[in-house]
């Protein structure tokens, strides 16, 4: 999974994402982009790894991107933007990071932040529309077995091209599949899931804040302070626990913002445990049995038998596998079984 996190100078993205992913941050400002992996953390993982007892512990992780901090005071930062924002195209997920504190008597405007991202995100996609439209309308002037297919495209890319002039998302008219392969080469960023963190003060962390005029109320929307939650990831476990409970934090910013992705995402986590490691592996709701064997190993999928399928839930209720099977609750799923989050999974192959 690949993350990248975008906001306007002053933001605190930089800053979120060293407490998301526990590294060290310097106040000195990236000057390109920044590559940042962060471990996903599942307390059911864990939980495995101390009845098990393996070699490794492994968690999914996400590969973050942090670009510099945007700017859209004029022609010449606003292209700065521009250029940068096509450099995360190939991005699964957008996470818009928005200053909700104020600083040095400069009252924070979060929702006009918000506002003036969500446009230039559209803007951008609007040049890569205009771009595609001019290349089709050369190449579907002249005759080609590809003409119809040519033609057929540059009436869709007028349509979009409507809808950002409208000032609409491109999800809001890319549905089908067809539609999505099409467009998947471009890497709109209007198309892509997106996470929405506002950055909040030390005195309101939780501060909520209304975006219904904004962006489309199934965008994942959470508020963090990224400053104390920075402090936070620097601590110990036990100091960490101590200091949160002393806050009334029932979480971290980290399980915030990766559930917050795994939503937006569509994903869950099923586990393999053994003696070597116990693992956690992210794939899509819906995901069969058959192509999460294929996650694992090409081999695993082309010699797959069955999958001895124990949920979590009831591994931590009976205690262990021994337990769990006595109760009649371990399972043997085939190739179209639909993998459930939190599935503890032993796959039976034969190459």
């Amino acid at each position: 999974m690949k993350a990248a996190f975008l906001g306007i100078i002053g933001s605190g993205k930089s800053t979120l994402l060293a407490a998301i992913s526990g590294r060290q941050y310097s106040n000195t400002g990236a000057a390109q982009i920044e590559e940042v992996i962060a471990q996903v953390p599942d307390d059911r993982l864990d939980w495995l790894y101390n009845l098990y007892k393996p070699k490794k512990n492994v968690r999914a992780t996400i590969d973050c991107l942090d670009l510099p901090g945007l700017s859209f005071s004029d022609d010449h930062t606003r292209a700065a933007a521009r250029r940068l924002l096509n450099n995360v195209r190939t991005s699964e997920l957008l996470v818009l990071v928005i200053k909700a504190f104020d600083q040095a008597g400069i009252k924070a405007e979060p929702l006009k932040d918000l506002s003036d991202l969500m446009t230039e995100l559209l803007l951008a996609d609007l040049e890569l529309v205009e771009t595609r439209i001019e290349k089709l309308k050369i190449q579907a002037a002249k005759p080609s077995k590809d003409q119809a297919r040519q033609k057929a495209e540059l009436e869709f890319q007028l349509k979009l091209r409507q809808t950002i002039e409208d000032e609409k998302p491109l999800n809001t008219v890319i549905k089908t599949a067809e539609e999505i392969e099409i467009v998947k080469p471009l890497g709109f960023l209007t198309l892509k899931p997106m996470v929405i963190v506002f950055n909040t003060s030390e005195s309101e962390p939780a501060k909520t804040f209304d975006t219904s005029k904004i962006i489309n109320q199934i965008i994942p929307v959470i508020s963090v302070c990224a400053e104390i939650e920075y402090e936070i990831s620097q601590l110990d476990a036990a100091s960490k626990l101590e200091f949160m409970k002393d806050l009334g934090m029932a979480e971290s910013a980290a399980h915030k913002f990766v559930r917050s992705c795994y939503s937006a995402l569509g994903l869950i986590n099923f586990f393999t445990v053994g003696d070597d490691e116990t693992r956690a592996w992210p794939i899509l709701v819906g995901t069969t049995a058959l192509d999460a064997a294929g996650k694992i190993h090409s081999d695993i999928k082309r010699g797959f038998i069955r999958a001895e399928t124990i949920s979590f839930a009831d591994l931590k209720q009976f205690g262990d596998e021994k337990a769990v099977k006595a109760a009649g609750k371990t399972r043997l799923e085939g190739k179209g079984y639909i993998v459930q989050d939190g599935d503890i999974m032993n796959f039976r192959f034969n190459v």
